[in-house]
């Protein structure tokens, strides 16, 4: 059927008038909505998705657009956000990068909301946890989620080895990694310290009373009597062949050789726990187990990891950025959180719907998270938990802690020439911070001065 030129407008006209009214109806479905954008990475992006259609019935005010961004190449992203004014309006972020954003001004201030917040009360968070948010006195984040490294080990080696119960100082570990080592022999290790991890040095030095920068964090402090001591520690694991000079890349599959007991030890974090509890064996499920970090006199600090909420400062939605950082933050959400992804909660109050991991029998049963028999022990590490250094160059010198502790460890270095290196290459990343710091100094003290003039200016004129 032949059809008129005439009749073939009438038919595209209708349809652009069909199409004009359904784009009319979305568009006044999202009138009036304040659409946040919300950047998060990696499997707590895909979490968190389920969360917001909640959010949006309780705030029919408010869209929520969530991105996930893979956490390869989101601190690049960030700064390229940044650089060229396009920041989301809130964002997940490392808690080790927010002193960099807030130095940059890319963050806005949350210390006064967090004063005036019914939802968030800071003194139910782990205190190491929530100083991490902190850069003098101003509160840039609020945890999210939190993660710390602790031991992991296996109770019935150590039992074959004469122990009943795991370490609490470094003397009583060393007396088990030697005990352990003579049980084993020469083609096993009593503990496992990946060359390629600096973590667990750093969370000896942070065991130190000195901090791991000095002099308002201008210069490094390894050359301290406690970080000195911390480097001996861990030397003498490798020197006594307690650990394997190994990187976590030449050890095959981590879960099987903790259950061939190539190690009786290692260090790790939340993250461990869903991989034994899948890949252990089932005869030695009840073989492992998890305590604090033995530290110089007692259990000992580790670090405080783990994520954070925060608004940029070119959000044009503040307000209701932090209405979703306080939907977020409520306990039952944090709960059904931890159920969907592992992730421990940063506040002891949201721990308590839960007795075990995700996915296990008791989900959902009575007790709570850190009273899981694997969780426990996080709940102790979490409570003695410190920050690194709030520097935005941390990251540069925890990878130069990792590369002087490994010619540590296969003795190219002593003690004192690896602290020495330490503070030589510490100092030279902070040279840029140094001369910052000096000509910020120098004019808030000519600030000060002109002040100074013009007060005894007006003073003059005055009279």
């Amino acid at each position: 059927m032949k059809i008129s030129r005439t009749s073939l407008w009438l038919v595209i006209t209708i349809l652009c008038l069909i199409g004009a009214v359904a784009l009319l109806g979305l568009s006044a479905k999202d009138a009036g909505k304040n659409t946040l954008i919300f950047w998060a990475m990696g499997r707590e992006g895909d979490a968190v998705g389920l969360l917001i259609p909640a959010f949006e019935r309780e705030h029919p005010g408010i869209r929520v657009d969530v991105q996930t961004l893979p956490w390869s190449g989101a601190h690049q992203k960030l700064l390229t956000a940044f650089a060229g004014g396009s920041t989301p309006d809130l964002c997940q972020m490392g808690n080790t990068w927010i002193p960099e954003f807030a130095e940059v001004g890319a963050l806005s201030p949350l210390t006064a909301r967090v004063e005036t917040s019914k939802v968030i009360n800071p003194n139910e968070y782990f205190p190491g946890i929530r100083d991490t948010n902190r850069i003098g006195k101003t509160l840039y984040g609020v945890p999210w989620y939190v993660d710390t490294r602790l031991l992991f080990y296996r109770r019935d080696l150590l039992a074959r080895a004469g122990f009943t119960r795991p370490p609490k100082t470094w003397a009583q570990w060393a007396q088990q990694l030697a005990a352990i080592k003579k049980m084993v022999g020469p083609g096993r290790y009593s503990v496992l310290l990946p060359l390629n991890e600096f973590e667990p040095l750093v969370a000896f030095g942070l065991q130190q009373s000195e901090p791991l920068l000095r002099n308002g964090d201008r210069y490094g402090n390894f050359e301290s009597p406690g970080f000195k001591k911390a480097l001996r520690f861990y030397a003498d694991m490798f020197h006594n062949r307690w650990a394997p000079k190994v990187t976590d890349a030449e050890i095959s599959n981590e879960v099987s050789e903790f259950a061939g007991g190539y190690f009786t030890f290692f260090i790790s974090g939340p993250w461990m726990l869903e991989e034994l509890e899948a890949h252990m064996p089932k005869a030695l499920q009840n073989a492992w187990t998890t305590a604090p970090l033995p530290g110089p006199d007692g259990p000992g600090a580790s670090i405080a990891g783990g994520a954070s909420l925060v608004i940029f400062r070119t959000s044009r939605h503040k307000r209701a950025a932090w209405q979703l950082i306080e939907y977020l933050s409520r306990p039952d959400v944090q709960r059904r959180f931890y159920r969907m992804t592992g992730d421990l909660p940063p506040r002891r109050r949201a721990a308590g719907a839960e007795s075990a991991r995700p996915g296990s029998a008791a989900a959902f049963g009575g007790g709570g998270v850190f009273t899981a028999p694997h969780v426990a022990a996080f709940r102790e590490q979490l409570e003695l938990a410190r920050p690194t250094p709030k520097v935005p160059e941390w990251e540069q010198i925890a990878s130069q802690i990792g590369v002087v502790g490994e010619r540590l460890a296969h003795g190219e270095l002593s003690v004192d020439q690896a602290a020495r290196d330490l503070d030589r290459r510490t100092d030279a990343i902070l040279a840029k911070r140094r001369w910052v710091l000096h000509r910020r100094q120098a004019a808030d003290a000519f600030g000060a001065f002109v002040r100074v003039l013009n007060g005894g200016a007006h003073a003059r004129i005055g009279q």
